[in-house]
């Protein structure tokens, strides 16, 4: 027998030599929950290890996961009050705002990214303006639009519309760049499917909608070809990165996008995929720590160059270790 491929298995020196894909610190983005308040760091119960900070707390955090490698964080508020509009998402005053502002002069390093979506900020747990009992597509672009606009004054790097209304990233690189902030990035939510993999960000973002559900904006989760039209859609429109939400159940479609995008991609480790493994860790059914990393490297095998995860700091320890 001349062929034998278990001979570049051998050693761990001999794997780490011919290892096809690798995860580093970089290539992790770590998203924080922020609420008005003090001194607060509040488990979410269905997300283990993970809070819901105040400010003070959240920049606390963003200082932890630098110091861990992380060059990358993503913001989700939780507003003071809500109202059918999600008036309250471009306050200049409300936590995102905040919270970038002192996150950039604190840690200038930072790349600071934010969500932009009415579904924290409304009433009704929706994306957007309701008129008629459905979610508005064009009403909705300007709101959006305004508080992609109040996250760029606050010192964001990149902002996120995850709200999948047609036309957003294109009336968010207007206004950014009508008000000279030209050089403030689109990480576009691409291909966001209506996903039950969601369950614990409603739960933390309190953004459960009190009627229907999302499927009249969100993906269909049996289409792919889909995927690809919308990621088009959006590079056509000035996204600068372009998002692949769910990750692991989604696995072929970050390869479809990727094999005909040239942008940056991103793939979001969501809070359903976080919390199965945490609780099948909790039973003792599973080694939490290899199936973690197992699923950031299928990520990253699949084409994605950035993973946005809870995981994050968890993973950036293991990553650290290695290297010592």
């Amino acid at each position: 027998m001349k062929i034998r491929p278990r001979r570049l298995r051998r050693t761990p020196g001999i794997r780490n030599m011919v290892r096809e894909t690798t995860i580093s610190t970089n290539d992790l983005v770590y998203p924080i929950f922020i609420k008005h308040g003090k001194g607060l760091k509040d488990p979410i119960p269905s997300l283990p290890g993970q809070f819901h900070f105040s400010v003070d707390m959240a920049i606390k955090e963003a200082e932890e996961a630098m110091d861990l490698g992380i060059p990358a964080i993503f913001l989700f508020g939780l507003p003071a009050s809500k109202d059918a509009a999600g008036s309250s998402s471009y306050d200049e005053n409300e936590v995102v705002q905040q919270t970038i502002s002192l996150i950039k002069k604190k840690l200038p390093d930072m790349t600071v990214m934010t969500d932009v979506c009415l579904c924290e900020y409304t009433d009704h747990g929706h994306c957007g303006i309701i008129k008629n009992g459905q979610v508005d597509n064009d009403s909705t672009l300007e709101v959006i639009a305004k508080t992609a606009l109040s996250h760029a004054k606050a010192g964001a790097d990149f902002v996120g519309p995850s709200d999948m209304m047609d036309g957003r990233i294109s009336a968010i690189r207007d206004i950014l760049d009508n008000n000279q902030y030209q050089d403030v990035g689109i990480i576009a939510y691409a291909v966001k499917y209506a996903s039950a993999f969601y369950g614990p960000f409603r739960e933390a973002a309190d953004s459960t909608p009190q009627f229907g559900d999302r499927s009249g904006y969100q993906m269909d989760p049996a289409n792919a070809l889909e995927a690809l039209k919308e990621a088009i859609m959006d590079i056509d429109e000035g996204a600068d990165i372009i998002m692949i939400k769910p990750a692991l159940p989604y696995l072929d479609i970050i390869r479809l996008v990727r094999e005909e995008c040239l942008l940056p991609m991103a793939a979001y480790h969501v809070s359903g995929e976080y919390a199965m493994i945490k609780a099948a860790e909790e039973k003792g059914w599973v080694d939490g720590s290899r199936i973690m990393m197992e699923s950031l490297t299928s990520i990253k095998r699949a084409g994605a160059n950035l993973i946005i995860t809870y995981f994050a700091k968890d993973a950036a320890k293991i990553l650290q270790n290695n290297t010592k």
